[in-house]
Formats: structure tokens, sequence, C-alpha cells
């Protein structure tokens, strides 16, 4: 059966989809503090959630998208929308913190039907429209890490944090329901063997330079941006703030700054000018460690660091994408599983950092690891050019 062509409608269809799936590894952010007094756990093992989450969805990347090329993706997105739907029913029910962390895994496995959507709307647009449908379903992606933990915030003010998690459900199913009968069906694919895909997937890693300076420069960003949004919830519900959650979640509207960065970044990118929007991007990580850890207990200095740091991660991935999808054409779908694998690794290992030392250190530490890694971040920048484009 032939395909039907990408429609404006069903485009946007796609980037909502991909963003209210993706909202499922943000919802909590807002919401830890009131979440370690319901388990009544420490503050480490609360920030561990993030971390679970992070890791689940790294385990999804690896194992799940690259189904893709064996599944028709209808069904399979299909399946990964319900199964998100009722592990997010499931831990709303659930009194016991292991088991909460337990299923908070699967809830991040569950959360990468947006990386399958992506690539699917790269196969079926026309070549010349090809750059601007993956920007559509990305500003999806954005605006659901943009919005999830402000609807979070104020959903838990009305319903409870577990009310969150019904919520979520609920846009999931519907989400699940609407996308099998409207994505179009695919002609068959020459079938690969599972595993044989998923290992020449990590080969890419060693076969192209550049796809691994991007895959750094993305787990860093990550990394960074993590090591602020797994603590953030904790230093503005206490002292001298103590927001609530709504106003908690309020924060996360700092984000439309990433939104404009990305397409800024965009620009540059399709102007051959991604060493200086690397650059920038980096340099902008760094400074929002300075201004958060300044503004630690001024809430319009706090919101500025959010800004700066929220637009250079997101324009950091932007010029990131840019550069790896030109890589192989062929392979776009390996490459994008190989490089989020990398990317949301680093923010597991960011929000891990963090947790500790917010824990043992209160702010000021989280601000000094976020330092340590804008610098990882800046001297490569700085000291990389890119090659002329060749495998190796």
């Amino acid at each position: 059966m032939t395909a039907r062509p990408l429609t404006r409608p069903l485009i946007f269809l796609m980037a909502v989809a991909t963003g209210v799936i993706v909202a499922n590894l943000y919802y909590l952010q807002p919401l830890l503090h009131q979440v370690k007094g319901d388990f009544a756990i420490s503050t480490f093992a609360t920030s561990s959630l993030v971390t679970l989450i992070q890791v689940g969805y790294v385990f999804g990347l690896a194992f799940v998208v690259p189904l893709g090329d064996l599944i028709p993706r209808r069904r399979l997105v299909t399946a990964i929308f319900m199964v998100a739907a009722f592990t997010m029913v499931l831990a709303c029910t659930i009194h016991s913190f292991v088991i909460f962390a337990l299923l908070t895994v699967v809830v991040g496995i569950s959360s990468v039907g947006g990386q399958v959507l992506i690539p699917l709307a790269a196969d079926l647009a026309e070549e010349g429209e090809r750059g601007r449908v993956v920007a559509r379903l990305m500003s999806g992606l954005l605006m659901g890490i943009l919005l999830s933990r402000t609807l979070s915030g104020f959903v838990s003010e009305a319903i409870g944090w577990r009310g969150v998690y019904v919520a979520a459900a609920v846009l999931l199913l519907i989400m699940a329901i609407v996308l099998r009968a409207v994505l179009p069906a695919e002609p068959v694919r020459a079938r690969v063997p599972y595993v044989k895909l998923v290992t020449s997937t990590f080969a890419l890693l060693a076969t192209y330079s550049e796809l691994r300076r991007r895959a750094w420069f993305g787990a860093t960003c990550l990394a960074a941006f993590s090591v602020v949004w797994s603590t953030l919830a904790f230093q503005l519900s206490g002292a001298p703030f103590h927001y609530s959650n709504g106003i908690i979640g309020l924060f996360g509207l700092l984000g439309v700054a990433g939104v404009l960065a990305a397409n800024a970044a965009g620009h540059q990118a399709d102007h051959d000018r991604e060493r200086r929007s690397t650059v920038v991007a980096a340099l902008l990580i760094t400074t929002s460690f300075v201004v958060l850890l300044v503004g630690h207990d001024n809430v319009w200095i706090l919101g500025i660091g959010i800004i700066l740091l929220d637009a250079g991660v997101q324009g950091m991935q932007i010029t990131n994408q840019s550069i790896i999808y030109s890589l192989a054409p062929e392979m776009r779908s390996r490459i994008n599983s190989v490089y989020m694998v990398c990317f949301f690794a680093g923010a597991s290992i960011g929000s891990l950092l963090a947790g500790y030392t917010y824990a043992h250190d209160g702010w000021t530490g989280t601000c000094l690891i976020g330092l340590v890694i804008g610098v990882l971040i800046t001297v490569p920048a700085l000291v990389w050019r890119r090659p002329a484009p060749s495998a190796g």
C-alpha cells in the first residue's frame, strides 16, 4: 500500500503526539519535593527518580526505536503509546517507593514514541521538505518539554501529583487511538535481524567521527540541563522562596528562549555556520551556571540563568541534529537512535551527580558541577573543527 503524502494537519498531529509522549520524562521534575513527602524518602532517593526515568529512556532508544525497521511504525507507535498510558495509570496507584521507582524506568522506556515518529516523518516527506517537516516535529518535542513542567505544577495543585499521572495517561490513550487511525501504512521493507540492527546502530559511532563529536556535545549539554532541572524544585520549594507546585511549574515557560535559540541555530546551520552556533551555545551554558550561582536567592537572576541554559541546550541540540542527519541519509533512524542514547545517557549522569551534590552541598554544589560540565562543552567547541564530510 502506498503511503499517503504528509499533509499539514498530519504533520501537526505528529508534532503534538511527539510533545505529549516526551512530556512523560519531565512531569516529575516540579513535583519532586511533593513525591519526597508522600513516600517519606531522602532528597537523593527522590532525585534518583529523574535518573531512572532517563535511564529507561536510553534503554528505549537503544532497544525499542530500532524496531521501527522491523515492525510497521503505525503499529509500533500505537503500542508504545498504549504501554505508556497503562504504565502511568499503574504508577499513580503505587504506594511502595521501590515499585514506583521500577515503574519510573518503564515510563522512560515507553516514552520513545516521538523518536519513532520523527524518522517516520522524515521518510514520508518529500526530499525538498524534509528539513521543515523534521523541524516541526522537533518544535512539538520542545513544546512538550516546555509545557510539561508548567502543566504538571498546576494540575498537581488541583488534583495532587498522582492526578498528573492520570491526566497524562488520558492524553496518551487519546493519541494512541488517533495515531492508529491517521498514520499512513508503509511499504514492505527488507527484514533485518533485530540483533544485527542494534549492533550496527552502535557501530556507527566508530564509523563517523562527527557523530562522536556531536554525541559528546549532546551528552554534556543535556547533563548540564539535568543538573539544574533535577534539583530546581528543591531549591524553589525551600527557603527563601517556598513556592508552590504551580509557581515552580511556571519556570518551565522560561524555555521559550530555547525554542527561539533552536530556530536561530537552525538558520546558522543552514548557512554552514555550525561552529559559530556550537561555540555560542557552549558559552551560554557555561555562563548560565555563573548566573545561577550568583542568583541562588534571587528569583529574577535565577530566571535569567535558566533562560541562558535552555537557550544554549536547545541551540546545541538543533545544531547537532542538522549535522548528524547529513552524515548518512539512508541510516537516519539508526543515527538518531545512537545519538539520542548518548544524549540521554548524559542526562542520567547529570541528574545523578546533581542529586548527590545537592543533598550534600546544596545549590552551590549543583552550580559548581554545572560549571565543570560547561567547561567540558566549551573547550571542545573552541578546539574542534568540522572535517570534510567523510567516514572515519
